[in-house]
């Protein structure tokens, strides 16, 4: 059963993922040079997955806070 789209989350794939699709693995298995052309996508090695750390946009200083702030170091 699936789940009606009202009530999917918006963004729920932003956060990294722990398990890789198979196309996934290889893909990351070729651009480390693991991968030989001809082998077989069973049985694939373990892939490390980097974990993406998603920070907290820092706000921009209008001309006004810097203006103050300036005034404040003198």
């Amino acid at each position: 059963m699936t789940v009606h789209k009202s009530l999917r989350r918006s963004g729920r794939l932003t956060r990294s993922r722990n398990v890789l699709t198979r196309a996934e693995r290889v893909a990351q298995l070729k651009s480390e040079d693991r991968w030989t052309e001809g082998r077989s996508p069973l049985g694939l090695p373990k892939v490390r997955v980097v974990k993406m750390v998603l920070g907290k946009k820092k706000k921009k200083k209008t001309k006004e806070e810097d203006e103050t702030t300036d005034q404040k170091e003198e």
